[in-house]
């Protein structure tokens, strides 16, 4: 891009990179081009002549990349009331014009703090970044999908994740960025110090993780999303967990059995021959833990809202604990103004007449010879610093979800984010879905067994042990934060040097 290039040639210059940028995330993985992409997205706003420029440019380069990385969410729309595929891809580009702001404040800020030089900007941009991801995660309930540090997973800078969590390592996909861009305009000394923290972090040690004998086994029925419209599905679906649960042989060892998100269509608070039935499957000393509903009722027993729940069930019946999903998803458990929406007709934008009602939060529940689990249902999982209850550190996290309705490239996409909350907390991760991707991950972040989508089966295996609390279990987002700060710091140094 030459001076003399037209702000409409780079704003679509931009965009384009904001689309290379997204290749990076799963299913695809391209992180090298996620780094070329924002070492161009760095030049074009070495070009800008105002913050107004500046923010331009990374609203168009968010805009691809949110418009592609999360293109999944059209065939999530799909499945709410048969609505028209056109409206799916609408929220696509709906929600990727409102996520897009995010990038665009960053590229504006750090702008005006570089005045106009290459390393202020570089790092001007690393440290601001990765604080409007936290906000993007926070405001109007937050949506933490795809921050730019997920594209490290199943690499070595992963696992400074247990240092500077997800947002630390945006940060660092930043600066790569950067140093790519320094290298390419041949400015050796801002090259060295944008590369050093990416590549000093890429030299963290993935630890050994130890096993602790205790007998797992996570069932994938391979139910797909229509099948829930079926009249016969609650019957028939019980009937294949069981069949895939099976029963062990007189003598093997306990076992803890995990079901999917919403597994059992029966209230089993209610239901006692649900439960009753589900006994079949547990010897004396197992447990079962599987996903349910829990309807709210007011004094005239009139059903006025629902929880998206999961359940601890004993081999005697008894629901040994209740864990009621605290982060909601809008628009597909609950309709946001609903008294505003449905007299015009949109309250087909959520499945039923009724909305989800919220939990408490992060709770850890003792399990009698399995150690102490914590639950994270669905899309809770991809909120770091938000997983487990800091004061009652889980031995591991459940990640009960429903994927089904997540295309293509939704359910790899949420299993990376699984694998740096395992790393961020040093625990095991869970996952058990109704079609895929069920998983067993280690404490840093390995896939130790998964079950792909659209196949039925069961991971019949051993947990892993926790590690010992990481300093992102222990000290949350102020670490990323301290991160932010100080690229901040580095980045008014370098620009008043280059003054003096």
């Amino acid at each position: 891009m030459t001076p003399r290039t037209s702000p409409t040639q780079r704003a679509l210059a931009a965009g384009a990179l904001g689309l290379v940028s997204a290749t990076g995330f799963a299913p695809l993985g391209a992180w090298p081009l996620t780094i070329g992409a924002l070492a161009g997205l760095l030049y074009l706003l070495t070009q800008a002549r105002s913050a107004r420029q500046a923010a331009a440019l990374g609203w168009w380069f968010g805009f691809g990349q949110f418009a592609l990385g999360l293109n999944w969410i059209a065939t999530a729309f799909t499945y709410q009331a048969a609505m028209p595929a056109w409206l799916g891809w609408l929220a696509v580009l709906l929600l990727a014009i409102y996520l897009a702001v995010f990038p665009a404040i960053a590229a504006a800020i750090a702008w005006l703090a570089s005045g106009r030089r290459t390393m202020p900007l570089i790092f001007a941009f690393a440290g601001v970044w990765p604080l409007t991801e936290w906000v993007r995660a926070t405001l109007f309930t937050g949506f933490a999908w795809n921050p730019l540090g997920v594209a490290w997973i199943g690499l070595p800078t992963a696992q400074a994740a247990r240092y500077v969590g997800t947002y630390g390592l945006s940060a660092l996909m930043v600066l790569a960025g950067g140093a790519v861009l320094a290298a390419a305009l041949r400015k050796p000394g801002t090259t060295a110090a944008a590369a050093v923290l990416p590549l000093a972090l890429s030299l963290t040690p993935t630890p050994a993780a130890r096993d602790t004998g205790r007998a797992i086994h996570v069932v994938q029925p391979n139910i797909d999303q229509d099948a829930r419209n079926h009249e016969d599905y609650a019957y028939n679906g019980l009937l294949k967990l069981a069949r895939l649960s099976g029963r062990p042989a007189a003598g093997a060892p306990a076992r803890l059995l995990f079901w999917p998100e919403a597994a059992v269509e029966y209230y089993l608070e209610t239901d006692r021959l649900a439960r009753e039935a589900l006994t079949d499957l547990l010897r004396p000393a197992d447990l079962l833990v599987t996903g349910g509903t829990r309807l709210e009722r007011d004094d005239r027993d009139n059903v006025i809202g629902a929880r998206n729940s999961l359940f601890v069930m004993d081999a005697r019946g008894r629901l040994l604990h209740r864990y009621d999903k605290a982060h909601l998803v809008p628009y597909g458990e609950y309709l946001p103004m609903r008294a505003l929406l449905s007299p015009i007709g949109l309250s087909r934008l959520v499945p039923g007449d009724i909305d989800f009602w919220p939990g408490p939060g992060p709770r850890s529940f003792a399990l009698p010879g399995f150690g102490k689990i914590g639950v994270q249902i669905c899309y809770e999982i991809i909120f770091s610093g938000h997983v487990v209850d800091r004061a009652n550190r889980p031995d591991f996290i459940f990640n009960p979800s429903n994927d089904a309705w997540f295309g293509g490239w939704g359910p790899p996409q949420h299993l990376a984010q699984a694998r740096l909350r395992a790393i961020e907390e040093g625990l095991p991760v869970v996952r058990a879905t109704p079609n895929g991707i069920s998983a067993l991950i280690d404490p840093a972040g390995r896939l130790l067994r998964t079950i792909p989508t659209h196949r039925a089966g069961a991971i019949d295996t051993t947990l892993p042990a926790p590690f010992a609390a990481t300093p992102f279990a222990r000290f949350g987002n102020l670490l990323p934060l301290v991160v932010a700060l100080a690229l901040l710091a580095i980045a008014a140094i370098a620009r008043r040097s280059k003054r003096g």
